[in-house]
Order: structure tokens, then sequence, then C-alpha cells
């Protein structure tokens, strides 16, 4: 029975992420007709890889009820393949980048909205898309977390990922500067060299802990839930 409900939870947040998807591009923004395109901003990348999650995700709860009973060995091993890419997503990319993108987002624009979200966008991006586009990513993946269990892989791959994807992009982000002359990120404009490099370095650390953060969260919650489901069935005492 439970097997339903997360289907359509599944189905209903991956719609939405489409939905904030569509609204984004939709937006003239300037920043969008310049070099990198929406490509430069993370809160985009975060976005694109929160809709190929729950599009796996949805996808492997329609292949799981198609392939239910069926007793193809084959079918089932592609069934498991698509399992697999579905928890490694979730453990290098979906959860450590989304609740990166919400926790820094947000304590920057608590500090200074102007150093990452000047009012001017307020002319472009309406409130809810904002929202969208940075918290409603936190409460998604807790949700999907909880629903199912993933298997994480071995943290030193994991973190091999998790580093990778990093320093990518802030090469990337350095290459826009280099060609651009502007930095994404208005703070960056305002902080020396030195200063950069310790952000840099400091938010590839954070995107580890996040990752860890991850795997510590969804262990416990399937221990917890295994311990409580073993207590269940143990006989009850006369």
């Amino acid at each position: 029975m439970a097997l339903v409900p997360c289907q359509v939870l599944r189905v209903a947040i991956l719609l939405s992420y489409c939905s904030i998807l569509c609204n984004y591009k939709a937006i003239k923004m300037p920043s969008h007709k310049t070099y990198g395109g929406s490509w430069k901003f993370l809160t985009f990348i975060d976005l694109v890889i929160q809709a190929v999650f729950f599009g796996i995700c949805v996808l492997t709860d329609l292949s799981s009820l198609l392939t239910r009973g069926s007793g193809n060995q084959e079918q089932e091993r592609q069934l498991k393949k698509l399992i697999s890419l579905r928890d490694w997503i979730l453990a290098v990319l979906a959860f450590p980048v989304g609740i990166f993108v919400v926790a820094v987002f947000w304590i920057i624009y608590a500090y200074d909205r102007e150093m990452i979200y000047p009012k001017l966008l307020n002319n472009f991006i309406p409130g809810w898309l904002n929202h969208g586009m940075h918290t409603t990513v936190l409460p998604f993946i807790l949700i999907e977390m909880r629903t199912s269990h993933h298997e994480y892989p071995s943290r030193s791959s994991g973190l091999t990922a998790i580093c990778t994807f990093s320093v990518g992009y802030i090469l990337w982000v350095c290459w826009v500067h280099h060609v651009t002359g502007m930095w994404v990120y208005p703070f960056l404009e305002h902080i020396g060299p030195g200063a950069r490099i310790i952000f840099f370095g400091s938010t590839t650390i954070l995107m580890n802990f996040l990752y860890l953060l991850g795997e510590v969260l969804n262990s416990y919650i399937w221990d917890t839930q295994k311990s409580i489901e073993e207590e269940k069935e143990k006989p009850k005492l006369e």
C-alpha cells in the first residue's frame, strides 16, 4: 500500500521541478544571454540534477511495477542497474548539492542579500519561484530519503565523485570570469584572491561534509526503521 503513495509523491515532485525549470528558463534576464547562460549558476545545475534524479525515481517505480512477478531475469538485472544509478545520484549529487545550495544561499542572503540575490532580481523572479529554487529542494530530498532506502557507494568513491564535481564547478566559475571579466556571484567581486581561494576550498570541504551527512542520515533513518520493524515482529510476552 505504501508503494503507490510514494509513486504519486515522486511524480508530483518531478512535475514541480519541471514547472520550476520551465518558468525559470522563460524569464528574460540579461544574465541568461551572457556567456554560459543559465549553466553558470549552481542553482540551475542543481535544479537539473534534482529533476533528473526524480525522473529516474519515477522510471524506477514504473519499471518495478512492470517487472513485478514477471520472472524475467534480464528485466530484473536492468532494474537493479536503474536502482543503483538512482542511489548513486542521490548520494553523490542530489543530496549534497541540493543541501549546499539551500544552506549557502540562505546564509549569505541573511547576511547581505545583495551579495548573492540583489533586489533587482525581484523584477524578474517571483517569490514563489525563488523558494522553488532555493527552499523546497530541502524538504523534497529529505522526503525521498525517508520514503526509500538508498545504497551508498563506498566512501572513497563517493567522496572522490563529489570532490570532482566541486572542483569542476569551481574551475567553470573561474573560466567564466576569465572569458567575461565578471564573477558569476556578486560577492566574489568584493573579496580578494586569497579570500576566494579560501572560499572555494571551504565549499569543497562543505560538499564533502554534506556527502558524509547524507550517508549518516540515510543509515540512521533506515537502521532505526529496521529496529522498529524488528520490535513489532517479536512475539508479545503473555
